[in-house]
C-alpha cells in the first residue's frame, strides 16, 4: 500500500523545468493537488493541462511583490517545495558578478522571499510540509561552482534553521540534495558528470525521501557518499579529488 503524502495540496515553486517539472508529475500521480509556480506561464499551463488538479500561478521569486501576490493567488495549501535552481558555471579566475548576483538573488533571496509567505501560515496552523531542494555542491567548495555552491549551501543551512526552530511544531522540514540532473542547466557543463540522472529519476528519489520523512536525503549513491562523508575529511583531501577540474 502506498504511503500517504504528508500534505494534500503542494505549492511547488520551480515547476516549469527539470526536476521541478518531473516532481510535479510525480506528485500528481500520487494524488496531490498542486499550485504550480515559475516565471514561464506557458510552460506551467502546458504542464497543468494533463493533471488532475493543478492551478497555475506565475511568480518571479526575486520580486517580493510578485511573491506576495502569488501566495495570495495560491490560496490554501499545506505543502511547499522550493525547486528553483539558477546556475551558471563560474570559476574564481573567471569572475562574473552578474551571474553570481543572479544565482544568489534566485536561489537564496528568492527562497527566503517565498518562505516568508509560507512559514507564518504553517506556524499559525501548526501543520505543514516544507521541502527545500539543495545540492551535493552545497556540502563543500567545488571548482567552477562559485555562486551556485554557496547559494545551495545557504538553502541547505536554511532547512537546518527551520528544523530546529520548528521542532516543537507539527511542521515537517526536509531537504533533498541531488547530484547531477540532465537539464538545460547542466548542459552548460564541459566536464564529465558522474551518475548523471534524468529528471524523472531524480523526482523518484525526492518522492522516496518524502515517504521516508527523513530530514536530509542526498542522492544518487554511491556518488553522494563522496560528499556526505567528504564533508568530514580535511579540506585538502576532499578538494584533491577534483584537481583535474581546476
Amino acid at each position: 500500500m502506498t504511503k500517504p503524502l504528508p500534505a494534500k495540496r503542494y505549492w511547488l515553486v520551480g515547476a516549469s523545468e527539470g526536476l521541478g517539472r518531473s516532481l510535479a508529475e510525480a506528485l500528481d500521480a500520487r494524488g496531490a493537488s498542486l499550485v504550480l509556480s515559475a516565471r514561464s506561464e506557458d510552460r506551467l499551463k502546458d504542464l497543468a493541462a494533463g493533471m488532475r488538479d493543478a492551478t497555475v500561478v506565475p511568480v518571479d521569486v526575486t520580486d517580493p511583490k510578485s511573491v506576495s501576490d502569488a501566495a495570495q493567488k495560491a490560496g490554501d495549501f499545506d505543502g511547499f517545495i522550493y525547486s528553483v535552481g539558477a546556475y551558471e558555471p563560474m570559476k574564481s579566475t573567471e569572475w562574473n558578478g552578474d551571474a553570481a548576483r543572479m544565482m544568489v538573488a534566485t536561489n537564496i533571496t528568492g527562497c527566503l522571499n517565498v518562505l516568508g509567505e509560507v512559514v507564518p501560515r504553517f506556524v499559525e496552523k501548526n501543520t505543514g510540509h516544507i521541502a527545500l531542494i539543495g545540492s551535493l555542491s552545497g556540502f563543500r567548495g567545488l571548482p567552477g561552482a562559485l555562486g551556485y555552491g554557496l547559494s545551495k549551501a545557504a538553502v541547505m543551512h536554511t532547512a537546518e534553521n527551520l528544523r530546529i526552530d520548528l521542532s516543537k511544531t507539527d511542521i515537517l522540514i526536509q531537504r533533498m540534495n541531488p547530484g547531477f540532473i540532465k537539464t538545460r542547466l547542466t548542459e552548460k557543463n564541459e566536464f564529465n558528470m558522474p551518475q548523471l540522472m534524468e529528471p524523472e529519476a531524480a523526482a523518484d528519489h525526492v518522492i522516496r525521501a518524502i515517504d521516508k520523512r527523513t530530514f536530509s536525503y542526498s542522492f544518487p549513491k554511491p556518488f553522494s557518499l563522496m560528499f556526505t562523508v567528504g564533508q568530514h575529511l580535511p579540506i585538502s583531501w576532499f578538494q584533491g579529488l577534483f584537481k583535474g577540474l581546476v
